[in-house]
């Protein structure tokens, strides 16, 4: 059995990520590969990829794109890559190669898991101390910006008074959840 697992963070996730992305190499090298898709952060519990841990027989194969898609921590790494190869599995990770069950093959991947920890400690930190000097600016506002301005809303709210959520959402492109939301803090003004 050949287990393609892909898994994205968030929805558009890009640079090489993509669930589409994932699934064309995995299937370019391993066509009758059976892919296994998960929708959650790294640092959460994946329960899909926990399901192959269990699954996986002697020469089966778990297959990921990259290092980061396997595992978020060098810890986490060894421990995933211990408990299949005493189990017999073949572990291939396609940026990398088939991790070898060696002296050498664990030296090289416990380094490559060292740098992909430290890589993802570097992000963090780059992301916070952005989000530091963010915070400085007097016009800085937390989360995501507003899709649409006052006015717009306000239009559409007149808007709701004539025509359906439906409509309004038609002739606008605003969500009818969004107009819902926006109704319900006019009210509670």
């Amino acid at each position: 059995m050949k287990y393609g697992y892909c898994r994205v963070s968030t929805k558009g996730q890009l640079d090489g990520n993509s669930i589409e992305e994932q699934t064309n190499a995995i299937h370019s090298v391993y066509a009758d590969a059976d892919i296994i898709v998960e929708s959650y952060s790294g640092a959460k519990e994946r329960p899909l990829f926990n399901e192959i841990l269990e699954l996986a027989q002697t020469n089966d194969y778990v297959v990921v794109t990259k290092l980061d898609r396997f595992c978020r921590s060098t810890k986490e790494g060894l421990e995933y890559i211990d408990r299949l190869m005493n189990k017999g599995v073949k572990i291939h990770i396609l940026n990398m190669g088939l991790i070898e069950n060696s002296p050498m093959g664990r030296l090289i991947v416990t380094n490559l898991l060292a740098f992909a920890e430290f890589e993802r400690a570097m992000i963090i930190e780059r992301t916070q101390g952005g989000k530091a000097i963010a915070k400085q600016r007097k016009d800085f506002k937390e989360g995501r910006p507003k899709k649409y301005n006052s006015k717009k809303i306000n239009h559409a709210l007149e808007l709701l008074e004539t025509y359906s959520y439906k409509q309004v959402e038609e002739l606008t492109g605003i969500s009818k959840s969004t107009l819902i939301r926006a109704k319900r803090s006019v009210s509670a003004i």
